[in-house]
């Protein structure tokens, strides 16, 4: 048995491919074509064989093992490999060689040199992907559990092993190869966090399970099939070099480091690996006290065995290379503490700590000298306040004016303003953000009159003072539990600590905060109290939502020491609004909730973005505010067009709502002011009348009955691929197959459904593209024969929307146009999606193609999300309607929804949004095609202005539509702070259509994360 040790070095033994080769063929008898490529590895050698002969090429691994490994460890790993052949993982198989003995031996001129072979598993390496999700963190866990659980009943002969990387000799191996680190500092640093977690982990050593352990089912070690969307799932497990007995929990360690340095930004999300892995074998209390600790040893070791590996050979390009990849393993371990590790991995796994009581004062005592119940106020700075309403929550000093104004407004003569615990507070929030920002608060602040004196609401103990900051240790029996304040000048006696207190004794007084001045000229401070459940812990003021859980177990609510009722910290809704005192809602944000209570009153086919979604209850211009604070760009909202949440829309449909809304039966002036700005507005002064209606769906609906009612004909062309609304009529000229899989199919025989005129993949491409599909149109008119006596109209929007922004080409509009005409039809225009500025160059998309349609439609940004809609025509096609009777849509042109409609255009005048769409739109497309160069994922931008797609594609020449990537693309956006969908109806398009308000600054956050995403592996 080889001991690390005993001074001996594991240099990799010196094998050239030329010598590989040679052993293939004499002992394993691979004779014949074969290809050998060397693989990294650090202390012994791997080589790739691929073998070609009668049955095509196999592929094996042959491997060159270090000579200081016993005979009876390899054959331990062998056996342990057909061991687990039947685990459901892919495992490679040892072959025999020409003698039949799965071991060989080489004649080196260094002296013998064991080798074996084994079959080849093909896939990729997690190790190529920088970025993992969650799915494929998870599977990790799952398969290490996997294997550690068939282990269990794997026989121990030649497993009793003393290995640098068995967890149980980790310090040992730190200390003895701590000199091969060159930088003195992080030498120190190292040294110093590796012994506080082998301290914690000596703790409960003799409680830890051991068992044999592959020892190393890392991103490196697991091999992957690669999905339809081209992302790698890991299946299968390799290199059994570390096999041993070790701890089961080690197991879980290893495979936990390896998920680090590929989620730097987000490195709380391995603890997936701990739920998939405790899902399976379920861990003891001490096996969850030690995980932590033993991931950060586990770094520790990575870098200090590299170091000493490069040092020993020079020329080790495998070591060298992951010298950064291991340092940034243990830097990202040891950045989270040991108590918020544990924390959240308990509550990942749902096994929590007990419950701990919160402290509560001596009777007739508070932290506050003489508080009255009615002089306490909850200040809301959560993400639905309405004092933060009209973009208040950016302003800097937004906390201290809405504190002051309350301190003003209140009727008592000693006020206390309480910013709360737990509260996912808005004003903390930070727009176009790739990672999460520190909403979450861990104290509750109290704002009050400077000079106010503070006392220990209970009896304890001063743990120290530092500043303005006194730290009281509260006693009896509360668990360790400690009252941090700070904003206060401590008490002199109190300011060398450890002096013991009764409840009532003076911490202190309230500092003065700057020039903070009630009206009353009184000057005002801001104290901040913490409770923490354990003692000696460092507290942030302040945590990320994904951090929150954690920190809610290890902190409590000081909310009774200042005369309020604590909030509930069992997960559920946040908080929604002003709750009163008593009723404080769960501080935890979960979205779930209204996942689950949709999925209860919904039908299934009631669309919803992303499986697991925030919880949007805020928007501010070009962003949207979930629950916990987190702030969205949002790329997909072109009903928005003027941005979430404008002021002058709010204020508009508020007045107008507290005077009049009714039916368009009645005389009012809103009505007549829109429908003229239309008129103003269209592109040719014949479209001169304007009907009023609701939504997109009913503005085509009524489009299409003025044509046929017009025309007295029914007969209707739309193009393939376009969706045009959900009623009756407007589904019927939808031919969308991803809306409906069957729409070509069950078209009603009203409509005939032409060629979409789509240049990047359509039948015709290139500068001659129009005039073709134009021919093609023609023909498929002419091929109607009697039928063309009956065409009412043809519909299709301007840009192809429903494609992805596609242009449709120059001159295809003016000829299909002229087609129609001569046949007696009407020409539709669709502009409910690309009209109304969108484009930038022009308000409407025919502008663009150079004709002037006979009937267009509007909504959705018409409106800005007021339930809008208008169909804009000549006056002539309009009487038609009273061929039919008369006409009415109950809240179409409504006095607040003619109100909403004017209040958009006058933003869109006085704004310039429509400029802003052509000028952030060019800056967009030029940049995106910047990445088309470094991502060839990247096939295509289509659009114009602030209507754009980005097509994904496998292959830029057969154009394979990359759409499971794009769904994984948008997930991972998400993640980084960017709401955009797939559309097209291949689902291989981002649809980029904001509101038009985006600014250079987050259309360059867009596509900066859109580059991260897609250099990383998504």
């Amino acid at each position: 048995m080889f001991d690390f040790f005993e001074g001996r070095e594991l240099v990799r033994p010196a094998v050239t491919m030329a010598e590989a080769q040679t052993i293939a063929t004499d002992l394993f008898g691979l004779v014949g074509p074969t290809t050998v490529t060397e693989l990294g590895s650090q202390q012994d050698r791997n080589f790739r064989i691929d073998h070609t002969d009668v049955d095509g090429v196999t592929s094996y691994l042959l491997k060159v093992d270090n000579a200081l490994f016993s005979e009876q460890e390899l054959s331990a790993q062998g056996a342990a490999m057909e061991h687990l052949a039947g685990s459901g993982l892919r495992i490679p198989t040892p072959i025999a060689g020409v003698d039949g003995r799965t071991r060989q031996y080489f004649a080196s001129p260094t002296g013998p040199l064991p080798v074996r072979m084994f079959s080849f598993l093909h896939g990729g390496s997690l190790a190529e992907v920088k970025h993992f999700d969650t799915s494929v963190i998870g599977e990790l866990g799952e398969i290490s559990a996997t294997v550690a659980r068939a282990l269990a009943t794997f026989p121990v002969d030649g497993l009793d092993r003393t290995l640098q990387w068995d967890l149980r000799n980790a310090h040992r191996v730190i200390r003895h190869l701590i000199g091969s680190v060159p930088d003195a500092a992080r030498s120190a640093t190292l040294s110093g966090i590796a012994a506080e977690a082998a301290e914690r982990v000596a703790r409960v050593a003799g409680a830890l399970r051991v068992q044999p352990i592959h020892g190393d089912v890392t991103d490196d070690n697991v091999i992957c099939a690669r999905q339809s969307n081209g992302r790698l799932m890991p299946d299968g497990v390799i290199d059994f070099g570390d096999l041993g007995l070790g701890w089961l929990v080690a197991e879980l360690a290893v495979t936990t480091a390896s998920v680090l340095h590929h989620v730097p930004d987000e490195p709380f999300a391995v603890f997936e690996v701990v739920r998939r892995f405790n899902e399976v074998l379920p861990l003891t209390d001490e096996e969850i006290a030690v995980i932590w600790p033993l991931v950060v040893l586990r770094g520790a070791v990575l870098v200090v065995s590299g170091e000493h590996q490069t040092s020993i050979e020079a020329g080790n390009s495998y070591a060298e290379e992951r010298m950064g990849l291991e340092w940034e393993v243990f830097a990202a371990a040891s950045r989270i503490g040991w108590d918020e590790a544990e924390a959240m991995i308990r509550w990942a796994i749902g096994r929590p700590t007990a419950e701990r009581s919160a402290a509560e004062p001596a009777a007739g005592a508070s932290l506050i000298r003489g508080l009255r119940a009615e002089a306490v106020e909850v200040l809301d700075l959560g993400t639905t306040s309405p004092m933060l309403n009209d973009g208040r929550w950016l302003d800097a000093d937004v906390e201290w004016a809405l504190a002051l104004g309350a301190l003003d407004a209140h009727g008592s003569p000693d006020p206390v303003i309480v910013a709360p615990y737990g509260q996912y507070r808005l004003t903390r929030s930070t727009p176009d953000l790739q990672t999460e920002p520190a909403t979450f608060s861990l104290i509750a602040e109290l704002f009050l009159t400077a000079g106010s004196e503070l006392c220990a609401p209970m009896a304890g103990e001063i743990v120290r003072v530092v500043g303005d900051e006194v730290v009281l240790g509260l006693m009896p029996g509360r668990h360790g539990q400690e009252l941090v304040v700070s904003g206060i000048s401590v008490s002199a006696s109190l300011a060398s600590g450890g002096a013991t207190v009764a409840a009532g004794t003076t911490l202190g007084q309230v500092n003065p905060v700057g020039s903070h001045r009630t009206r009353r000229g009184e000057a005002v401070g801001r104290v901040r109290a913490q409770l923490r459940s354990v003692p000696d812990l460092s507290a942030p003021d302040f945590v990320t939502p994904t951090r929150a859980p954690a920190w809610v177990s290890l902190t409590a609510d000081p909310a009774a020491l200042i005369g309020l009722a604590p909030a509930d910290t069992t997960r559920g809704a946040a908080s929604v609004g002003p709750t009163p005192d008593s009723t404080r809602a769960p501080v935890l944000d979960d979205p779930q909730n209204e996942v689950d209570r949709r999925a209860r009153i919904f039908a299934a086919a009631q669309e919803r973005y992303y499986e697991h979604p925030p919880q949007i209850e805020r928007g501010w211009k070009q962003h949207l505010i979930a629950t916990d604070g987190r702030c969205y760009l949002d790329m997909v909202n072109n009903v928005a067009g003027i941005g979430h949440a404008h002021p002058q829309l709010s204020r508009a449909v508020f007045e107008q709502m507290q005077l009049l809304n009714t039916n368009s039966r009645f005389l009012y002036r809103a009505l007549a002011d829109l429908s003229e700005r239309l008129v103003e507005l269209a592109p040719d002064p014949s479209l001169d009348t304007v009907l009023l209606v609701n939504s997109g769906s009913e503005a085509v609906d009524l489009a299409l009955r003025l044509a046929r009612i017009h025309t007295g004909r029914s007969t209707v062309v739309a193009l393939r691929e376009a969706y045009h609304g959900w009623t009756m009529a407007s589904d019927a000229v939808t031919t969308s197959a991803y809306d409906n899989p069957y729409a070509l199919a069950n078209r009603p025989d009203w409509v005939v459904v032409a060629d979409v005129p789509n240049t990047y993949r359509g039948a015709h491409r290139g500068a001659d593209a129009g005039a073709r599909y134009r021919d093609d149109f023609t023909a498929q008119l002419e091929a109607l024969g009697e039928r063309q006596a009956d065409l009412a109209a043809f519909i299709c929007e301007p840009v192809l929307g429903n494609a992805g922004g596609v242009m449709l080409p120059d001159g295809y509009l003016a000829g299909v146009y002229s087609d129609v005409r001569e046949r007696g039809g009407l020409c539709i225009a669709d502009e409910v999606q690309v009209g109304y500025g969108r484009l930038g160059t022009h308000f409407w998309g025919v502008e663009q193609q150079g004709v002037v349609p006979d009937i267009i439609t509007i909504a959705k940004a018409m409106g800005n999300s007021y339930p809008i809609g208008a169909v804009l025509t000549r006056k002539d096609i309009a009487e038609s309607l009273a061929r039919e009777g008369n006409f009415f849509s109950s809240a179409g042109g409504s006095p607040v929804g003619s109100v909403a409609g004017l209040a958009v255009l006058n933003v869109m005048r006085d704004e310039g949004l429509q400029e802003n769409a052509r000028v952030v739109g060019a800056h967009l497309v030029s940049r995106v095609q910047n990445l088309m160069e470094r991502h060839p994922l990247i096939g295509a931008v289509h659009g114009l202005g602030l209507y754009l797609g980005i097509e994904l594609v496998r292959d830029r020449v057969s154009l394979e539509p990359a759409d499971a990537e794009t769904a994984a693309i948008c997930e991972r956006m998400r993640q980084r702070g960017v709401i955009v969908q797939p559309t097209s109806e291949r689902q291989n398009v981002l649809k980029v259509k904001p509101p038009l308000c985006l600014t250079l600054a987050s259309a360059d956050f867009f596509v900066d994360q859109l580059d991260e995403v897609l250099s990383s592996g998504w």
